[in-house]
């Protein structure tokens, strides 16, 4: 007989294997539900349901067992794979810059005077010589009658004394008026004609200050508002009537900094005007298309930063001054550069890799050095090779080096086939 067990088995306990049951070991088994009468009979009932549960929980165990089929093998995870090709580019940059007008003036009067009329529109395009302000013409009128008065008097005065001055010379030489009368006839025509001189002067600078009444506009633009209305005095060289902006073409002024600077100051060619882009505030991409004409000629040691200048056409006059702009810059063309998508450039901390397929299908990390990004996809500028397979989708069913996939090929679309300021940027490949 089997003796009383003082530590009963841990409740819990599993056996390490299960097998499954067959017809020899049906005995077996009577023999282990007999035990289990007999420990039923000799141990508290906690006990004895501790056991019982764990006697039928490997005869299921053992049954599941026999009964589970074997799971397949998965099949192969499909990707899609693009063959890596050297392409020729132009890479670019983004800056933030701000439109200016490449002309603006203040408008103020030549002549004091009452403003009699406002000629414009607030905020409209006006043509060069268009009548903006009309300041009261008739004092100045008079001015001018006045002095083309003045102008007969004296041409009249200049006609009696050149007739008394060629008398003099005359007689003189008959040996009829003394020498000092002939002197003074001399000096008196001149006097004559000087006055004369004086007074054309006079009503020249008289007609002046009348035209000056019609304040006109000095350039072509978008006009302000009149900060002066109809019936204030305006002072000549003080008050402030306006502004007035050119807009077509505009400036747009941008920074570089001082590491970016070296690689764009040998793509400034005056013969061949780099094209930029321009996109404004609220738009998507660069619509609007301009040329750089001008760089700095020093960094800002306060900034490190280097200025550019580029033209943008606005013939309808939509652009305003003021706004700001992103423009994008080609900084250098490419002759054979390797670019894959973005997305299959992984990360391992600070290291970035791809997926490289093998002949046989199965993939290895490779680490790659990347440079620049082309719209979707990155410059790959160390790490892979022309005609290497890269796996641009799908990269999160590989569980594993090694593994096997099931490759689907995949064009890549060329981003810039042909440089856009061809001549005008450094090659380099």
């Amino acid at each position: 007989m089997m003796e009383k067990s003082n530590q009963p088995p841990a409740p819990g306990a599993r056996l390490a294997t299960v097998t499954p049951i067959t017809g020899q070991q049906i005995p077996s088994l009577r023999t282990a539900w007999l035990r289990m009468t007999w420990l039923r009979m000799n141990w508290p009932r906690v006990t004895r349901l501790r056991i019982i549960w764990l006697l039928a929980a490997l005869l299921l165990a053992g049954c599941d067992a026999h009964g589970e089929p074997q799971a397949a093998a998965p099949p192969p995870p499909e990707v899609d794979v693009a063959t890596v090709a050297a392409e020729p580019i132009t890479l670019t940059e983004t800056f933030t810059g701000r439109i200016e007008a490449p002309e603006t003036v203040a408008l103020r009067p030549r002549v004091s005077g009452y403003i009699d009329e406002v000629a414009f529109e607030e905020g409209e395009l006006v043509k060069a010589g268009d009548l903006l302000f009309q300041i009261d013409p008739r004092p100045y009128a008079a001015r001018v009658d006045a002095a083309k008065a003045a102008l007969t008097q004296a041409r009249s005065q200049r006609q009696l004394a050149d007739v008394e001055a060629g008398r003099s010379r005359r007689l003189i030489g008959r040996h009829m008026i003394s020498q000092e009368q002939h002197d003074q006839r001399q000096a008196a025509a001149q006097d004559a004609r000087a006055r004369e001189a004086q007074a054309r002067a006079a009503l020249t600078s008289a007609e002046l200050d009348l035209a000056y009444t019609r304040v006109t506009a000095p350039i072509s633009g978008r006009i302000g508002r009149a900060l002066v209305t109809r019936g204030n005095l305006a002072s000549a060289d003080q008050t402030l009537l306006t502004t007035l902006v050119s807009v077509d073409p505009l400036y747009v002024y941008f920074d570089s900094n001082e590491s970016g600077a070296e690689n764009t100051l040998a793509s400034v060619d005056p013969d061949h005007p780099v094209p930029v882009r321009v996109s404004l505030t609220g738009e998507s991409g660069f619509p609007h298309r301009g040329r750089l004409d001008f760089v700095d000629n020093r960094i800002d040691p306060t900034t490190g930063t280097l200025t550019y200048r580029a033209v943008l056409d606005n013939p309808d006059g939509r652009i305003r001054p003021g706004q700001f702009a992103r423009v994008e810059m080609p900084v250098a063309a490419l002759t054979a550069a390797l670019l894959i998508d973005r997305q299959a450039v992984l990360t391992n901390q600070d290291r970035r890799y791809v997926y490289v397929v093998a002949d046989d299908n199965s993939v290895t990390p490779q680490p790659v050095v990347t440079g620049a990004a082309v719209g979707d996809r990155v410059v790959i500028r160390d790490g892979l090779a022309p005609g290497e397979r890269v796996v641009v989708n799908g990269t999160q069913k590989i569980f594993a080096p090694g593994m096997t996939i099931s490759p689907h090929p995949v064009d890549q679309h060329p981003a810039n086939p042909q440089p856009t300021a061809e001549g005008a940027l450094t090659s380099r490949s």
